[in-house]
């Protein structure tokens, strides 16, 4: 604990994807670790830490609004601009970014303390530790809804998509050992979380970087699995002539010995190396979720093959078929790109056909953004932002209906759903809210489901409490919601 800091309150301000949120989690406890205070509004604290995004222009601009936003509001306060986007541009921040007191990386949190104990001592400081290892840790604050939790199994990337800029901010892929999250899974479950988020840039290439030995087995999955591997759906693969499970796989058998009544979710899966050996894994333990996040990005040969993908119409389409195949009514989330440079109308009815013919649950639409130092910022044949809009709301028009299709084919149906919030009763009525998910909808990035129960029944009052699992039978869909009632067994 550092004396100068005791006592002194901060206001974290956390942007970006989940992964991110795991970092800002991480960052509380290390500041509450030096005696600081956290606080739930920027105006009572010393310290404004803004943990940003760097992945995309619009969530840049986000970031660095809010740090506008913070120094124009609160002059005399000492802010700290951190996460992606500085550690992304903290060279130039350093010269160019007089508003912020501190900029800080996300290379080794544990750091976090040389950059915070600078901008008290009225030192601009500019900490951008190496990208080595995964940072984790003790994480005494939740910013999930209650009972979920994210638990993030790798750091960087090695498949070096054109459009991406995550190897130039995470850095190369690592992995934690399988005993670190199993560990930190059993905590988060004697802790009370009822579902367990598994996220990563990557998870099909958990355990495959350079210097990963996730299982102690002392197999090199890198060369084994994962460099110059094509597409390996259904492919067996072997090592020394013994075949070989996923170190996925091998991560998801040692969770499955854990016991306790939770959900896991497995959230980012490249399609390119697809882990279809925990199918069989997952049809043998019902906690884990047949919830699959497959970001496709394109459905066209030619703009797959430029975004550095291995994959193809055909293959991926192969993906959706095993996954259905194993799981009938399985739920996909697939992310899609439109405009990539060079994309021509006929490639982008490509897509569009793509997403016909796989009815992805739920899909996130993007337009490209132009990221320097990647490969497709120098591609030829930019397109135009017009046209990137206009492509990006087709496709936003052929998922709609798919997703509607496939919450009303939900309807009538009983689910266990996690509730997340009560929704106040300002009506007077004796009807009560509340909003959670089934295990088809994950957080922040999915629709919600709603529950409605009796205020006046104290048996369903206790049992829709935010963090707990409650039954709850689908009567009706709207847009990307469903809407229920409780259950209250007798």
């Amino acid at each position: 604990m550092t004396k100068s800091l005791k006592g002194k309150k901060f206001f974290l301000d956390s942007h970006g994807c989940a992964k991110n949120q795991v970092d800002s989690e991480l960052i509380i406890s290390k500041l509450e670790q030096m005696g600081m205070l956290l606080c739930d509004t920027a105006e009572d604290a010393d310290l404004i830490f803004i943990n940003s995004c760097g992945f995309i222009e619009s969530a840049k601009k986000e970031s660095l609004d809010s740090l506008m936003d913070a120094r124009n509001a609160f002059p005399d306060k000492k802010i700290i601009l951190g996460g992606c986007l500085a550690e992304r541009y903290s060279k130039v921040f350093e010269k160019e970014l007089p508003e912020a007191d501190g900029i800080f990386g996300n290379g080794d949190l544990d750091k976090v303390n040389e950059v915070v104990e600078d901008v008290f001592s009225d030192k601009r400081s500019v900490v951008v530790p190496l990208q080595e290892g995964v940072c984790c840790g003790t994480r005494n604050h939740s910013l999930s809804f209650p009972g979920s939790s994210f638990v993030k199994v790798t750091e960087g990337c090695n498949n070096c998509c054109t459009f991406c800029a995550i190897p130039l901010i995470r850095g190369k892929l690592r992995s934690r050992k399988i005993s670190e999250i199993t560990d930190e899974i059993k905590l988060l479950v004697s802790s009370g979380v009822k579902e367990i988020n598994l996220i990563g840039q990557d998870l099909a290439a958990y355990g495959c970087g350079e210097k990963d030995d996730v299982t102690g087995k002392g197999i090199n999955y890198y060369n084994e699995l994962y460099v110059g591997a094509k597409q390996i759906v259904l492919e067996d693969k072997f090592f020394d002539g013994v075949k070989i499970h996923s170190p996925l796989y091998e991560l998801c058998k040692a969770i499955s010995l854990i016991e306790g009544d939770f959900w896991i979710r497995l959230l980012y899966i490249h399609p390119d190396h697809f882990n279809s050996d925990v199918l069989q894994l997952m049809k043998n333990d019902k906690r884990f979720l047949p919830y699959f996040d497959i970001p496709f990005q394109s459905g066209d040969d030619s703009i797959i093959k430029a975004m550095n993908r291995k994959g193809s119409f055909a293959s991926y389409k192969k993906v959706v078929e095993t996954i259905r195949s194993s799981f009938p009514e399985s739920c996909i989330r697939t992310t899609l790109l439109a405009g990539f440079p060079g994309e021509s109308d006929e490639n982008a009815k490509n897509t569009l056909e793509f997403v016909k013919q796989i009815k992805p649950d739920w899909a996130g639409c993007f337009d490209y953004s132009k990221e320097e130092d990647t490969p497709a910022a120098l591609m030829k044949n930019q397109v135009k932002s017009k046209v990137k809009l206009e492509r990006k709301q087709k496709l936003e028009e052929t998922q709609i209906p798919i997703t509607e299709e496939s919450l009303r084919k939900r309807v009538g149906k009983v689910y266990k759903v996690l509730v997340e919030e009560i929704i106040k009763n300002e009506s007077g009525s004796d009807e009560g809210l509340a909003l959670g998910r089934a295990w088809f909808e994950a957080p922040e990035v999915d629709g919600s489901f709603v529950i409605r129960y009796d205020l006046d029944d104290e048996r369903a009052v206790k049992m829709v409490t935010p963090g707990s699992f409650v039954n709850v039978k689908a009567l009706a869909s709207s847009g990307v919601d469903l809407d229920g009632e409780l259950i209250v067994s007798e």
